[in-house]
């Protein structure tokens, strides 16, 4: 399923901001974390309708790939 990409836009916002507050890092910093990571297409695609999740499980699931990449 897919969803509305306005949705969509507004769901990565609140994500990145999330993100970000989490790891303490800059808004663009995580915006370029978030849009080079693994969790993005799968939000993006509707796989899994990771779209569905909440904003915090994706910042958790982003967390954990910015810790393995560290």
């Amino acid at each position: 399923m897919n969803a509305n990409p306005i949705l969509l836009q507004k769901k990565y916002s609140r994500v990145i901001e999330c993100f970000a507050k989490q790891q303490g890092i800059s808004l663009d910093a995580a915006l370029d974390f978030f849009y080079h990571s693994e969790v993005y297409p799968l939000i993006r695609d509707g796989i899994s309708d990771m779209h569905c999740m909440s904003d915090a499980y994706l910042a958790e699931e982003l967390e954990q790939e910015y810790q393995e990449k560290q």
